[in-house]
């Protein structure tokens, strides 16, 4: 009998806009074909959880929530540190995979200034090979995690079936003010910005490749149906 493989702790990370008619849309990605997991599927950015993300260097880096406040909101399963990590994950898998970066300044100002946005995009490069550590990123800029934006939104474990498996949890973010997700990147192939209706909707009809998941989170999200309805819903930090 096969081994069950051990689910590997994962985040992902939705990030959502208003629409001009009230409604909200998210922010959706394409797997390269050639990935070996999920390629070709439409996912939002998220990656596996660092030991490195509840690390003491990143700990003073980081704003807007404690270990204890992470423990508290996703349960007694996981201890301080690991539930921390979660929230750091998601906010570097955001920056590393589309440019996204969920940031304060030093007087907890979260608008960059365009000269700062662009060092910041240019240098997600050398996070990606190795050559600067996000801690090392955030330290060179004076800027700190933003730990307040991301909410706790789901709990998802892949069923042990599957030989490849993740404990993931999902936040939901609002898209910072002035800063742009990059459409294409080493780890994505297209990106758009589509209500969760229209995403339902596309993937009834074959023209999206959606795991259960994903489609799960965009049946939330459609049956809010406004920008003011997920806000209350989820208490977004949409003033930041």
């Amino acid at each position: 009998m096969q081994e069950k493989a051990i689910p590997r702790r994962a985040s992902t990370i939705v990030l959502v806009r208003p629409a001009a008619d009230g409604a909200f849309e998210i922010f959706m990605t394409r797997r390269p074909q050639e990935m070996r997991f999920l390629g070709g599927f439409f996912v939002f950015p998220g990656g596996s959880v660092k030991r490195t993300d509840a690390a003491p260097a990143m700990l003073e880096l980081c704003r807007g929530l404690s270990p204890e406040d992470a423990r508290g909101r996703l349960g007694d399963e996981l201890d301080a540190e690991g539930a921390f990590g979660h929230w750091v994950a998601a906010v570097r898998e955001l920056y590393e995979e589309v440019g996204v970066l969920l940031c304060v300044d030093a007087d907890g100002a979260a608008v960059m200034a365009e000269e700062t946005r662009e060092r910041v995009v240019a240098k997600r490069a050398s996070v990606l090979n190795g050559a600067v550590t996000f801690p090392e990123l955030l330290a060179s800029e004076g800027l700190y995690c933003d730990l307040a934006s991301p909410v706790y939104f789901y709990h998802r474990v892949t069923p042990d079936r599957y030989a490849m498996r993740f404990d993931t949890r999902f936040f939901l973010a609002p898209l910072p003010q002035g800063q742009v997700p990059l459409s294409v990147s080493e780890e994505v192939t297209e990106s758009l910005w589509i209500t969760p209706g229209e995403g339902l909707r596309r993937s009834e009809r074959g023209r999206m490749a959606i795991i259960p998941p994903t489609l799960s989170t965009l049946r939330t999200l459609a049956e809010l149906g406004t920008w003011e309805a997920l806000c209350r819903s989820f208490a977004l930090p949409v003033s930041r």
